[in-house]
């Protein structure tokens, strides 16, 4: 018996269809992926309620009006400046800074006036602040 050999067909892999699959599941990915924003700061936003939950009389109330002038428990400072709220301050947490801070602005109030009556009873190391909203009419 004498055996022929056969001339093989060399064979030969074609990576087209692949390589389209894979670019399109790659493009299917993309665009069906959503991106969330995540926050860089983390952030409690304050509630308002109805009644307030405060009845201590040891709380310090500062009222800030519409020109920006700062009133702590109904006198008001001689200069609006940081360092003038930041002396009453000091004057009236006598070394006990867990009394509670609350702070009313009127609605036309700066928004610097604000944070500087933040920026002082925070450099005093006050651990609890609040500020005051109105209830609006249902």
């Amino acid at each position: 018996m004498k055996f022929k050999r056969q001339q093989r067909e060399e064979l030969e892999l074609n990576l087209t269809p692949l390589i389209d699959v894979v670019f399109l599941l790659l493009i299917f990915f993309m665009v069906s992926t959503t991106f969330q924003k995540e926050s860089e700061i983390s952030l409690q936003l304050p509630k308002a309620s109805e009644s307030s939950s405060e009845s201590n009389t040891d709380n310090i109330e500062v009222v800030i009006n519409a020109a920006g002038r700062f009133f702590v428990n109904d006198q008001e400072l001689v200069k609006s400046d940081a360092e003038s709220l930041q002396a009453a301050l000091y004057k009236l947490i006598d070394g006990n800074r867990d009394i509670p801070l609350t702070i009313r602005a009127d609605a036309q109030t700066p928004h610097q006036s604000v944070v500087t009556a933040m920026d002082a009873a925070g450099q005093l190391g006050m651990l609890r602040m609040s500020i005051a909203t109105s209830q609006t009419p249902e």
